[in-house]
């Protein structure tokens, strides 16, 4: 039987969704690769999704398609910040997965690159 990291991990795009202080939500598609029991993702660590996992850790994760339409439900999650070292992991992870394409987007932003370590609450 499959778990839900299990379905979550094999969804092209992920629904992530952060809070802003004020506690409203922001659902963004991200693409994602596992590690065991956390999904990994990576963006540009100036992005506004990475400020508010700053401030509020706790997260929401569902499969969507590329323009964020859920395809799931949604369960609950927490999110931490990676290191360089970890970043540089994820980044060369999701580059494997998405292939050309992937290795395309991932160029964006240079250095400014953050990885997420999302795990299931």
């Amino acid at each position: 039987m499959a778990t839900t990291v299990d379905v979550l991990a094999k969804s092209k795009y992920l629904s992530l969704t952060t809070y802003r202080k004020d506690g409203s939500a922001v659902a963004t598609p991200v693409w994602l690769v596992r590690d065991g029991d956390a999904l990994l993702i990576t963006t540009q660590g100036s992005s506004g999704k990475v400020k508010r996992i700053r401030n509020n850790s706790q997260v929401l994760l569902a499969p969507c398609d590329a323009r964020g339409k859920l395809k799931g439900d949604q369960v609950l999650g927490q999110a931490s910040l990676q290191d360089a070292h970890q970043t540089e992991r994820t980044t060369e992870l999701v580059r494997k997965r998405y292939g050309l394409l992937g290795w395309l987007l991932t160029r964006r932003g240079g250095d400014d690159r953050q990885g997420i370590s999302v795990t299931l609450a």
